[in-house]
């Protein structure tokens, strides 16, 4: 189950990962808050509290790959909890933010053991 800061970081990223119209003024400024490197370290401070560390890493034109796991567990493959491949750093970083997140909140990952992957972006 996730705290309120996990709840208000899952819903920022769900609102993030909307298909609306950019002319909506909150919708922007949210995205223009998030859409950066400063975002990508707000979400990554975010999920630290939440008990998850990020691994970022970019391949070459293909891409961004983000995968977040649960702190203090070895860091491999079989452990990630949330991973996204996208163009961007920012948007591989929120999708895998949202998975990890949607996957605590669902119950389906317990902070002391490892959990499979999904790769899912809306609820």
């Amino acid at each position: 189950m996730l705290d309120q800061r996990g709840r208000l970081l899952m819903a920022a990223l769900g609102f993030a990962g909307c298909s609306m119209l950019s002319y909506d003024r909150a919708l922007h400024a949210l995205r223009t808050w998030l859409d950066s490197w400063p975002g990508v370290g707000h979400v990554a401070v975010g999920m630290h509290r939440q008990g998850f560390d990020l691994q970022l890493t970019q391949y070459d034109d293909r891409g961004w790959c983000a995968t977040f796991y649960t702190t203090g567990m070895e860091h491999s493959p079989t452990s990630a909890t949330g991973t996204a491949w996208e163009r961007t750093a920012w948007r591989a970083t929120q999708r895998a933010a949202w998975d990890a997140l949607k996957q605590a909140d669902d119950g389906e990952l317990s902070r002391t053991s490892a959990s499979r992957t999904r790769n899912e972006w809306s609820a």
